[in-house]
C-alpha cells in the first residue's frame, strides 16, 4: 500500500550491513549448546523425533532419493497457511505492471509509478508490456530481481514500495492474485497486510493530535462516533475488494478460479515510522476492527523497525498496544520484531525489541525475529514464548535478501531447540521474486529438514493461525506432539463432525490432514 513508503537512501546502511552476518553468526556459535551434552542440559528443547507412519517414512525416502530433482514436491505438498504477508509486496510484479497499464500510469525517470498524463520524461506504463529492455528495468526497479551491485538490500527492498505505489489501488485484483499464487502452492490460508480507511485515519488522527494519556486520547477517537465511522470505512472497502476478486477469480461462475478456495483473513497494517497519534489511531481502528468484522483479524506494525521513529517510539507503540489491548481483548496482536541485525541500529537497540512485543506489546505471533540471540537474557526468552506458544513467523528468503542473514546465522535452528512455534512464511514474495514453496525448499535444504519436520511446519501454520474455533490437535503440539483432540481420535465419529462442523480452525486443519494423505500416497507409491 501507499503507507508501506521507501526509507531514504543510505549508502552507509550497505558498508553496515555487510558487517552483520559475520557479527550475528559469532554470537549464534556463542550461545548455541553442542553436541548431546547440550540436549541434556536444555529440558526446554524440542522433543526428539516423533515416530512416523510407513507413508511419512517411504515419503520421507522419497525426498532424501532425490536431493537435487524434487520435481514437484515443494509445490504439491500441503503447506497450510502463510501468516507472513503484504498484499502489496506478494502480487506478482509483472501483474502490478499490468495494474499500471490498465489505470493508465505512467512511469517517471525514477522507475516510479505516477498519475497520468504523462510528463516530459515520462513513459505509459504500457510501454512495459511490450519493451523488453523497458519491462525488465521496471521489474529490477519494483522487485529484487539482479538489484543493483554495491546497494543494500535492506533499502533496495524497501524502496520498491513507493516505486510501484500507485498500481497498488486495486485490492481485489490483487488479492486473486496472491490467493491464485496460494492455490497452486497448495495453500488452503491466507492472513494478508493491508491498511484499511488510511487516509480517514490519517485525518483523524490530525483533528484529535497527540495525548499521553492513551485513555483520553481514546475517548477523544471515539468522541462524535468518528472512530466508527472509520470502522465503517474499513468494511464498505472490504465489501468491495470481496467484489472485486469474486469478479476477477470468476467465483460465481461455473469455473472459478482456484484462488476462490482460499480462506482469505486481513491484518490491519499500522504505519509504525509515523507520529504518535497516528500510530495509536491506526492500532485502535484495527483492533476495534477485528472485533466487529470477522474478515478482519489482528493488528501488525509495519515500515523499517530501524527507522528513525519506529527506534525512537518502539517502547511507546509498545505501551499503545497494551493499553488497547486490554480495550479490545478479543483482537489479535502480531508483531514485526527483531527485523534487525548488528551494524544496521546501535547495539542497546537490539537488546528487547523482541521482549516488549511479546511481554509489554501483547504479541500472540512474532515476525521476522532476527536478533533473537542479541536481546538481553534471550533464553529466559525463548524459553517463555515456547511456554506460551507465541510462533515465530519465518521468511528465510526475506531475511537473507533483505538483512544478509541466512543458513547458520538465523535463529530458525535456535527457536526450534527451545521448542518456539515455528511457520514459514513468504513476507513479500512478489518483491522477492519467490514463493511458500521455495521457503520450504530451502528450509530442508539449509538445515536437514525432513519430511516429518516439514509436514509438522506445515501443520503449525493452521495451528498458529488466528482462525476461529477450536483447534484438531491437543494444546501444545510443537513440544507435546500433533496429537487430536479427545473428540477426533476416532475420526469417523460423530463427535468429531460435530467438532468439525463448529470450529472453522479445526476443519481446515481436519482438510489438512487429508491433503497430507493424498499428497503422501503420490510419493510414497
Amino acid at each position: 500500500m501507499q503507507d508501506v513508503i521507501s526509507v531514504p537512501h543510505n549508502s552507509a546502511r550497505a558498508r553496515r550491513l555487510l558487517t552483520a552476518t559475520a557479527l550475528v553468526a559469532a554470537a549464534l556459535a556463542a550461545s548455541l549448546p553442542a553436541g548431546q551434552t547440550a540436549r541434556a542440559a536444555a529440558p526446554e528443547a524440542v522433543p526428539p523425533p516423533r515416530p512416523v507412519t510407513a507413508a511419512e517414512a517411504r515419503t520421507a525416502a522419497w525426498l532424501e532419493a532425490h536431493p537435487q530433482q524434487p520435481g514437484n514436491f515443494f509445490r504439491e505438498l500441503p503447506k497450510g497457511g502463510d501468516l507472513h504477508n503484504h498484499l502489496s509486496g506478494a502480487v506478482q510484479t509483472e501483474y502490478l505492471i499490468q495494474l499500471a497499464a490498465d489505470d493508465n500510469l505512467c512511469i517517471d525517470a525514477t522507475t516510479t509509478a505516477v498519475a497520468p498524463p504523462c510528463a516530459t520524461g515520462t513513459r505509459p506504463a504500457a510501454d512495459a508490456l511490450t519493451d523488453a529492455a523497458f519491462r525488465q528495468k521496471v521489474i529490477r526497479a519494483w522487485s529484487m530481481q539482479d538489484f543493483p551491485q554495491g546497494e543494500s538490500g535492506h533499502d533496495h527492498f524497501f524502496a520498491t514500495f513507493g516505486k510501484f505505489g500507485a498500481a497498488t489501488s486495486h485490492r481485489g485484483k490483487m488479492l486473486a492474485d496472491v490467493a491464485g499464487t496460494a492455490a497452486a502452492q497448495n495453500q488452503s490460508y491466507l492472513e494478508t497486510m493491508v491498511s484499511p480507511a488510511s487516509a480517514g485515519a490519517r485525518q483523524l488522527a490530525t483533528e484529535v493530535g497527540w495525548d499521553a494519556d492513551l485513555a483520553a486520547l481514546h475517548s477523544k477517537l471515539l468522541a462524535g462516533g468518528r472512530l466508527d465511522q472509520l470502522v465503517r470505512e474499513a468494511k464498505k472497502e472490504a465489501d468491495t475488494a470481496d467484489a472485486e476478486f469474486r469478479d476477477t477469480a470468476g467465483c460465481m461462475t461455473a469455473t472459478p478460479r482456484p484462488a476462490c478456495r482460499i480462506t482469505v483473513r486481513w491484518i490491519s497494517q499500522v504505519s509504525r515510522n509515523s507520529v504518535p497519534e497516528r500510530v495509536f489511531t491506526q492500532i485502535a481502528l484495527g483492533l476495534r476492527l477485528a472485533e466487529r468484522d470477522q474478515r478482519f483479524v489482528a493488528v501488525n506494525l509495519v515500515q523499517p523497525e530501524d527507522g528513525e521513529i519506529s527506534l525512537r517510539d518502539y517502547r511507546l507503540h509498545m505501551r499503545m498496544l497494551n493499553y488497547l489491548h486490554g480495550v479490545y481483548p478479543d483482537a489479535h496482536i502480531t508483531l514485526h520484531a527483531g527485523e534487525l541485525v548488528p551494524g544496521l541500529v546501535k547495539p542497546e537497540d537490539l537488546t528487547f525489541h523482541i521482549d516488549d512485543a511479546v511481554r509489554t506489546g501483547q504479541a500472540e505471533r512474532i515476525g521476522h525475529g532476527v536478533d533473537l540471540v542479541q536481546e538481553t537474557d534471550w533464553r529466559r526468552l525463548a524459553r517463555d514464548m515456547a511456554r506460551r506458544q507465541v510462533a515465530v513467523e519465518v521468511p528465510l528468503t526475506s531475511n537473507a535478501q533483505i538483512l544478509q542473514v541466512e543458513g547458520v546465522d538465523h535463529p530458525f535452528p535456535v527457536y526450534r531447540k527451545y521448542g518456539v512455534p515455528v511457520v514459514l512464511s513468504t513476507d513479500d514474495p512478489g518483491i522477492s521474486r519467490g514463493d511458500i514453496g521455495q521457503e520450504y525448499r530451502r528450509a530442508a535444504r539449509t538445515y536437514g529438514l525432513g519430511y516429518p519436520e516439514l509436514k509438522d511446519l506445515a501443520r503449525a501454520s493452521l495451528e498458529y493461525a488466528f482462525l476461529p474455533g477450536r483447534s484438531l490437535w491437543r494444546p501444545d503440539p510443537v513440544r507435546q506432539g500433533w496429537r487430536p483432540v479427545r473428540e477426533c481420535q476416532a475420526p469417523q465419529s460423530e463427535r468429531c463432525a460435530r467438532l468439525l462442523a463448529n470450529n472453522p480452525k479445526a476443519r481446515l486443519e481436519w482438510r489438512q490432514e487429508q491433503s497430507f494423505r493424498t499428497f503422501e500416497a503420490r510419493y510414497s507409491g
